[in-house]
């Protein structure tokens, strides 16, 4: 059971990462039209092929609800599948295997995945953005009557993403011990990879394990340069059936498997912090692809903090729980590294672009597979694990991505 791999990521598009003064400010739709048309254009497509659309609901600013059927209006095509994904981080992941799903049962034919950046103009007094903005003070936790949050987390200072990731590190620490050196690494040889990537949000700023150690403290144990700099932008793919993907202009990248699984929305409530839901969606996917951790030749692996690369390691089974900070210790996570992971410089320093943050990870594995790294390239690129992760660690799925 699962995907048969009869659906392929054949294009892509992604704006390169801004800060938010200085970005361009468009509505949403623009943004769904602009990054949709530079997608399909990419694989040679246009949007007369495109019958299924799946975009984000909460985050849209011209309205709340009814978001596809509004962005299909606004393309001016009708769709035979439409879908919301709301997994913050997880999102570009959960789009993808939905996509290539929904193609495999033969709803229909040709997806176009968006997600557009939370930069947009809001209109004054607009109840939906005011509401979206309070709640963006708190790192986006709920502060509505009747949320868990509200009443058990935010009072007591457990606000915003730092705390629950530091309280992950702490729990870490105790259990199995730390080494911010070795964790230090990990931004390191990421920085390595972004600076050969011309759009990186940090190109041409190398770093050292002392520039991460000497740092600012934000979230003890957490470091500024193991923090990811929101910054905006936005990203879109297309995923279409196997026998219009050999038709297309690149290298057809098929899914091969996916996963997902979702334990708690705050770690608050997380029965174990360090059994992450990255470990049942992971092994879903392998299981689905027929294939093993030690078989792929690229991770690209969701990095809003360095704690989240060290969990992941280890709960997608390339390590063993607990040996993470020696695996790290042992390999070179670089593009000319023996475990190439986050070849793009990942989301610490190619930049984190809101939402569309976990697009990066997609669309450089696509990027690869394909043969079109530039400097980067991998000399193996045929087989890609990514992962992706919503919340603190809450909301997680991994996808298996294999060449034609």
């Amino acid at each position: 059971m699962g995907l048969q791999g009869k659906a392929a990521l054949v294009g892509a598009a992604q704006y390169k990462p801004q800060k938010y003064a200085t970005a361009p400010r468009m509505f949403h739709l623009e943004q769904v039209a602009d990054l949709g048309l530079q997608a399909l254009d990419d694989a040679g497509l246009s949007l007369k092929d495109v019958d299924g659309l799946i975009t984000i609901g909460p985050q849209f600013h011209e309205a709340g609800m009814f978001v596809p059927a509004m962005a299909a209006e606004y393309l001016g095509i009708p769709i035979d599948f439409a879908e919301v994904v709301d997994l913050g981080g997880a999102s570009s992941v959960g789009m993808v295997w939905r996509a290539a799903a929904a193609i495999e049962l033969g709803l229909c034919n040709t997806v176009l995945c968006v997600i557009p950046s939370r930069m947009a103009p809001a209109a004054p007094n607009d109840d939906h953005i005011a509401e979206v903005m309070r709640a963006s003070r708190f790192g986006g936790h709920s502060t509505r009557f009747g949320a868990p949050e509200a009443e058990m987390d935010l009072p007591y200072g457990h606000m915003a993403q730092n705390t629950g990731y530091a309280m992950i590190a702490h729990r870490y620490a105790a259990t199995h011990g730390w080494d911010e050196a070795a964790l230090a690494r990990i931004a390191v040889h990421q920085r390595f990879n972004a600076c050969h990537h011309p759009d990186a949000m940090f190109h041409g700023q190398p770093i050292t394990v002392e520039d991460v150690l000497a740092s600012r403290m934000v979230a003890e144990p957490l470091k500024m340069l193991e923090i990811v700099m929101p910054v905006a932008g936005g990203a879109a793919v297309v995923v279409t059936r196997e026998d219009i993907a050999r038709s297309t202009l690149h290298r057809p990248v098929k899914v091969a498997g996916c996963g997902e699984h979702i334990h708690s929305k705050s770690p608050t409530y997380a029965q174990d912090m360090l059994a992450t839901p990255i470990g049942p969606a992971s092994r879903k996917a392998f299981a689905m692809a027929g294939v093993r951790p030690a078989d792929v030749h690229m991770a690209q692996i969701y990095d809003c903090y360095t704690i989240t690369v060290l969990l992941t390691l280890e709960d997608a089974g390339f390590c063993a729980k607990g040996q993470g900070l020696d695996f790290v210790r042992q390999h070179d996570f670089t593009f000319n590294g023996d475990f190439p992971m986050n070849t793009h410089g990942g989301q610490l320093s190619f930049g984190q672009t809101g939402t569309a943050g976990g697009m990066t990870q997609v669309i450089e594995a696509l990027h690869q597979i394909q043969g079109r790294a530039g400097a980067r390239q991998l000399k193996r690129h045929d087989l890609a694990y990514v992962s992706g992760t919503g919340g603190v660690m809450s909301e997680q799925g991994a996808l298996i991505l294999r060449g034609a």
